[in-house]
């Protein structure tokens, strides 16, 4: 309760989606795999036991719900700590908290909320009262534990992968909300509709997409499609910048091109821009699959990439955004070769497990007068002057590293006629100089 200027109280507001909040597993909506009938954590549910816990999973699908659910099934207190705002002093009143009820006898859930914001000597702090039973662990995260979570903390818990709802499930998260509010309007079902494929999974953006069509519709007295559309007008889909669903997009749109499937590259693009990314990151990306799924098979297909980046930096959008998408399609569409890459990550890993063998003196500059007197430069064979301008048999590599081979053309696009290059040089190497160019008969 807060009270206004003259003293009188007035109720806190409290949002929908918090007033709403489901009261035992019955009304829950989703996870089925992770709290539905037979599952191992609904058994141990429904036998009063539990363990440590993190649910990973995207925002508003049901963690902190959960949570306080599992906390009521277990009759333990319920404590919970936001990552972003609690610190050590959070920490230690929360641990005195769970000391003070385990004393009367009486089970505490510990719930962190955004858990993976907890630096490493803050996770490590929960460790040995996880281990002594002073509390039940729950932490929710939507970043991927394996990355951000101790191993330490992370043995101790079981980890439960949450989904994103379904559109039907957040239809029924919705009619749920509108059978328990008393001044309800009438709703039509395809505004219902709207809202749940709005949401993007969420079932907690969903309520307050509700709750906000709700106030609109007010005036009329009914919530229609119109009111929802208006409310909709400016909406972004999920895209976690830097988060888990920004990678994992990315992630998509590359291996789009790389499986030559323009039609995928495109939804992922698009869906990218839809979600907020700048159009810019794309384009550096965009350049980094020309060289690493086409390569030479297509040398164009950097070119083109190069090019749609300058656009987009030089127009912005829309035009920018229009060639960064003619350049997905180029690529999805290029023959495909990562010999290039594999060549550079070849010469990588070679030259790191190798000694840095000295230059070869034939391939040495000289000069200097002395440089020439200790044999820079002898020998070298220039190769223009040579027959193909090529100087077969010698040899570019330093004398312990001859005949290395970390270049392997593909026979896909113009990548298949340089191997053939490369193979024709490789067959003159092997000649004897007569069988290279033999004297022609007069």
């Amino acid at each position: 309760m807060s009270d206004d200027l003259f003293g009188s109280p007035q109720p806190a507001y409290e949002p929908l989606a918090s007033r709403l909040r489901p009261q035992t597993l019955d009304e829950y909506v989703g996870q089925g795999h992770v709290v539905g009938p037979g599952t191992p954590l609904r058994r141990s549910l429904d036998n009063g036991e539990l363990h440590s816990i993190i649910f990973w999973g995207p925002p508003g699908v049901g963690k902190t719900t959960l949570a306080r659910l599992i906390a009521h099934y277990v009759d333990a207190s319920f404590l919970t700590i936001s990552a972003v705002m609690s610190g050590v002093k959070d920490i230690r009143d929360a641990v005195v908290r769970a000391q003070q009820s385990r004393a009367a006898g009486r089970k505490t859930v510990l719930f962190i909320d955004e858990v993976h914001r907890f630096n490493k000597s803050q996770q490590d702090a929960f460790l040995p009262y996880v281990e002594d039973g002073t509390f039940l662990f729950v932490g929710a995260t939507t970043e991927n534990p394996s990355f951000e979570l101790n191993n330490a903390l992370l043995s101790r818990a079981q980890v439960y992968i949450l989904k994103s709802l379904l559109p039907e499930q957040i239809e029924q998260v919705l009619q749920q909300a509108l059978a328990k509010l008393d001044d309800a309007p009438h709703v039509e079902p395809q505004a219902i509709q709207r809202i749940a494929q709005a949401s993007d999974g969420d079932a907690r953006k969903s309520l307050n997409l509700l709750e906000f069509a709700l106030q609109l519709a007010k005036a009329e007295g009914r919530l229609d499609l119109d009111v929802v559309d208006q409310l909709l007008a400016n909406n972004l889909r999920r895209f976690d910048k830097g988060g888990e669903a920004f990678y994992d997009q990315i992630s998509a749109l590359h291996k789009s091109v790389r499986g030559s499937d323009p039609d995928a590259a495109m939804y992922w693009f698009v869906r990218m821009l839809d979600g907020g990314c700048d159009p810019l990151y794309i384009a550096r990306r965009v350049v980094r699959m020309a060289s690493e799924d086409i390569g030479n098979a297509d040398p164009r297909a950097l070119a083109l990439c190069t090019n749609a980046w300058d656009v987009q930096t030089r127009l912005g959008s829309p035009e920018g955004e229009l060639a960064i998408a003619q350049a997905v399609m180029y690529l999805a569409c290029a023959p495909k070769s990562n010999a290039v890459y594999m060549a550079y990550n070849n010469a990588r890993t070679m030259i790191a497990e190798q000694p840095s063998y000295e230059v070869p003196l034939h391939l040495r500059n000289a000069p200097t007068k002395l440089m020439k007197e200790s044999g820079y430069g002898e020998e070298y064979r220039y190769a223009h002057n040579e027959p193909e301008a090529f100087a077969a048999g010698e040899n570019y590599f330093p004398p312990e590293l001859k005949d290395t081979r970390l270049y392997e053309p593909t026979p896909r696009g113009l990548e298949g006629k340089i191997g053939q290059k490369l193979e024709y040089l490789r067959q003159l190497n092997q000649q004897s100089p007569q069988q290279r160019y033999p004297k022609e008969e007069h």
